[in-house]
């Protein structure tokens, strides 16, 4: 087993050379990209000209940051297996409803960014305070990346942790400041298959280690969270919890893989703003439909290797170099040999900065366009308006160095993220999916259904974390609660307000509600094509075999 000295990398000449050429080429994609930014459009939204297979596989990567490499593999060590459903209920049912429900109002209605819809869909309150929260949100999410990348870098090559911070910080800021939204997401899609080299060999190896997956499975068996870290829903019976995440089965189903799961994927703009810079409603559709296949075989390369963490390092979550968010690193520091240790750490860079530069694209993207341009400095010139992005930009990544401090307070980054998820995305979500299927649904509602939503979830954060008045299985647990508070108190409060003050008129709906999408987008998008390419066939076979994993691992 490996020795909890043993956490320094034996990094040489040809790891760092490795490390190297990937930043060259990710600087050289950013100076790339630069020449065919000519609007505000191809700088915030890459013009809407890509194609489905590269905004799918971007979509997938930008939440393939150091939040999900090294988030999931702490819930793997940490949980187990009952990890997976972070991924077959809690992303891809959901990434399917954006693609074949929620993407034909985004691209229909032409916004360039979510509360950007909530602006045509309400009003101006409700938009300004959804910009607002998400940016802060989106600045916090960049922090954890930024944190998690200083930390690794800390731990495997000893360098100071703010030294890391602005050298990953100092590279994002370069190719997104450059290229805009196009730079980051061919930027992704190089990332993603860095990451995969990086994941792949380290899986196979510790299986091979631990006498396969038979093997991994008897020695986890004899490990601290035992037998009960092997299945994905059992021991989840209200009443009779024996599951490691200390959750019921309603906690998972509908604060995991109804409100949080939906409110993450439909409304968080760092993924669906890839969605509408495809070339046309059909591909911004096949987008998250696209990346629900990788997402679906992702656990077999984060959650595994933190299961062969929990039994190859000794004490691993007693905290310090040992806390659980340290189990890849580690175990790439045991099998790799040079060479690979280069592709692991050029793949933990990736990830890093594919986390961060999701989060910074879409925070520039809103303070420019939902706060600067309505309410600051209207009727400017397009290139007023990429140079306001461009300083957005700087200081996003500067506020988000800052706000990597707080992650540093948090052995597991994923409890973090997914209580800032059920404060931020959860209400969001409520608002959306009432106000997209309701057309009496008025203009107050959308604001004070947001208000009142996102203060119930802070109030359950902060009863169980600090004033003591609630009692939760663990953080997961309480995130799935604080989610479900938030997406009731939302709904009440919005149907309550919309029955005593007036709606919109229906004529200013079209494209914004069930029933009224634009007609010129569907009939486009309707348009025969292979196949392979039915966007309901793509989502109706992702659903199909998350259940089937689902059962398997049960």
């Amino acid at each position: 087993m490996l020795a909890a000295a043993q956490i320094r990398l034996d990094t040489n000449a040809l790891d760092f050379a490795i490390l190297g050429i990937y930043f060259v080429v990710v600087l050289g994609i950013g100076f790339i990209a630069k020449r065919y930014v000519k609007t505000s459009l191809d700088y915030f939204l890459s013009g809407r000209s890509l194609p489905a297979w590269i905004t799918g596989l971007a979509f997938v990567s930008a939440n393939l940051g150091a939040t999900e490499i090294l988030g999931m593999g702490a819930n793997g060590a940490q949980y187990g297996v009952a990890t997976v459903n972070y991924y077959w209920i809690g992303a891809v049912p959901a990434m399917v409803f954006l693609g074949l429900v929620m993407m034909p109002f985004y691209y229909g209605s032409k916004v360039r960014s979510v509360p950007e819809y909530l602006l045509l869909r309400f009003n101006k309150q409700s938009h300004l305070f959804n910009s607002i929260t998400f940016a802060l949100a989106t600045v916090l999410i960049a922090g954890v990346n930024l944190f998690a990348l200083a930390l690794v870098l800390k731990l495997l090559l000893g360098w100071p942790i703010l030294l890391g911070i602005v050298i990953a910080a100092g590279v994002v800021l370069a190719y997104i400041t450059l290229g805009g939204l196009s730079s980051a997401i061919y930027n992704e899609v190089l990332q993603f298959f860095v990451i995969m080299a990086a994941l792949i060999p380290l899986t196979i190896v510790g299986l091979h280690d631990a006498g396969g997956w038979g093997g991994l499975k008897d020695k986890i068996g004899q490990s601290k969270i035992g037998e009960a870290g092997l299945h994905a829903l059992q021991g989840t019976d209200p009443g009779h919890v024996t599951n490691p995440i200390g959750a019921t089965w309603i906690g998972l189903v509908f604060g995991l893989g109804f409100i949080l799961s939906f409110g993450y994927w439909t409304t968080n703009f760092a993924e669906v703003q890839r969605a509408l810079s495809a070339r046309d409603l059909s591909a911004g559709q096949r987008t998250p439909l696209i990346g629900a296949y990788p997402k679906l075989l992702i656990p077999a390369v984060v959650v595994i290797p933190g299961l062969i963490a929990l039994w190859k390092v000794p004490h691993l979550g007693s905290g310090g170099d040992l806390a659980y968010n340290n189990a890849i690193p580690l175990l790439m520091n045991q099998y790799l040999p040079n060479g690979m240790l280069g592709i692991a750490l050029t793949g933990l860079m990736a990830s890093f900065m594919a986390g961060v530069a999701a989060n910074v694209s879409a925070f520039n993207t809103v303070v420019t366009t939902d706060i600067v341009e309505p309410y600051i400095a209207r009727d400017r010139d397009d290139a007023f308006y990429i140079r306001i992005g461009r300083y957005v930009t700087i200081g996003g990544i500067v506020v988000a160095i800052g706000t990597a401090l707080i992650a540093s307070g948090y052995q597991n980054l994923m409890n973090y993220l997914q209580a800032l998820f059920s404060i931020f995305n959860a209400p969001l979500f409520a608002t959306f999916i009432i106000g997209m299927f309701w057309k009496r649904m008025t203009p107050a509602a959308g604001l004070w259904g947001l208000v009142a939503g996102t203060i119930a979830a802070l109030v359950t954060y902060v009863g169980y974390k600090w004033a003591g008045w609630f009692t939760f299985g663990s953080d997961l647990d309480e995130s799935f609660w604080g989610a479900g508070a938030a997406f009731v108190v939302d709904a009440v409060v919005t149907v309550a307000v919309s029955l005593v003050t007036r709606p919109k008129p229906v004529e200013e709906l079209q494209g914004l509600v069930w029933g009224m999408v634009n007609q010129e987008d569907a009939a486009a998008a309707a348009v025969h094509r292979s196949w392979w390419e039915s966007p309901k066939l793509l989502g109706l076979g992702a659903i199909a075999a998350g259940a089937v994993l689902t059962i398997i691992f049960f």
